[in-house]
């Protein structure tokens, strides 16, 4: 638990990576930034696909609509927070000269977003009203 409340902290002071380590090669933390910001565009994605389907779908029943808002909803808040945590445990790894950290989430992610695709495809093809 203590883990878990210093990681956090790192997420709103940043500086204090700097501790740790020898400075990696710009060009590592740029890519590791990179990275950050396409989960943060893949979190935006889902949380709009989420209010799409709940502002957009009106005539699908409401169990479906809240349903599919909700799982895509959750899914953009857990990605975003998982980049921010990568972010950080990777620029940790490479200033400690450590392997970059591995990760079950974008499995995870995939296939929360496979099983709404296969909902949705179960909702056009069987109707809208239910």
């Amino acid at each position: 638990m203590i883990d878990i409340v210093r990681s956090v902290r790192l997420w709103f002071a940043p500086e204090r990576i700097r501790t740790e380590g020898a400075t990696p090669d710009y060009r590592f933390s740029l890519a590791n930034e990179r990275t950050f910001l396409a989960w943060l565009r893949t979190a935006l994605a889902l949380i709009g696909g989420g209010f799409a389907v709940d502002q957009f779908l009106p005539d699908l029943s409401r169990g479906w609509r809240v349903g599919l808002a909700l799982a895509l909803l959750a899914a953009g808040v857990l990605c975003s927070l998982r980049a921010v945590d990568h972010w950080m445990r990777c620029e940790r790894a490479m200033r400690r000269g450590e392997d970059l950290p591995v990760s079950r989430f974008p499995a995870l992610l995939s296939l929360v977003v496979a099983v709404v695709a296969v909902a949705m495809v179960i909702v056009v093809l069987v109707g809208w009203e239910a």
